[in-house]
């Protein structure tokens, strides 16, 4: 048998070409850098799955997170955390099959007068969905939108909290991010002993 060098270059550039193939496919694969942490999907339950926290402290420790990292990155204010407190808790509004009647009855006697009567009443049935997730077998209340806790206060600590410029720049991003009147935020200097 003769060794035929252009055989072995065709085979030789074919296999390179399939490794540079695989090597782009693993290099466009979508990676999370968090291992998961942001993908905690909420149980039935109102808790967080896996961590035991309430549906509100799970979103409270979220927008302290955020909050951290977008006022450490801000001139002046160096390591900083955060507390933030919520007025209330998520709410769920569930779709309603609503059914209302009215019915107006005007009648007039022999002598001249009249009487108007109004009787009107309404009733609703909550729609019902099949369940999407494995966990929860069988129907599930429609939601149609779902409202995020609003804020009732938020505390900052921050290295830069005793200079003035520092805490009129924090609060003024507090109340943007939040909503919250300025009475409702506390900026005060990290202990850094």
């Amino acid at each position: 048998m003769k060794w035929d060098a252009r055989t072995w270059l065709r085979k030789d550039r074919l296999l390179i070409l399939l490794l540079a193939g695989v090597l782009l496919l693993v290099i466009t694969l979508p990676v999370s850098d968090r291992g998961g942490e942001e993908d905690s999907s909420l149980s039935q339950g109102g808790q967080a799955a896996g961590t035991g926290l309430t549906e509100g402290e799970d979103y409270a420790q979220y927008m302290e997170r955020k909050l951290e990292e977008a006022l450490s990155e801000v001139y002046g204010v160096g390591k900083v955390k955060v507390m933030v407190t919520l007025r209330s808790t998520s709410e769920k509004v569930v779709e309603k099959d609503e059914e209302q009647e009215s019915e107006t009855v005007t009648e007039q006697d022999s002598q001249g007068g009249t009487r108007t009567t109004s009787r009107s009443s309404s009733s609703g049935t909550t729609v019902y969905g099949e369940s999407d997730s494995s966990a929860s077998a069988g129907q599930e209340p429609y939601v149609t939108k779902e409202l995020t806790p609003s804020v009732e206060g938020v505390v900052v600590i921050a290295q830069g909290g005793d200079q003035p410029v520092t805490v009129q720049n924090i609060t003024e991003a507090v109340q943007a991010l939040f909503n919250v009147d300025t009475h409702k935020i506390k900026v005060m200097k990290l202990n850094e002993n």
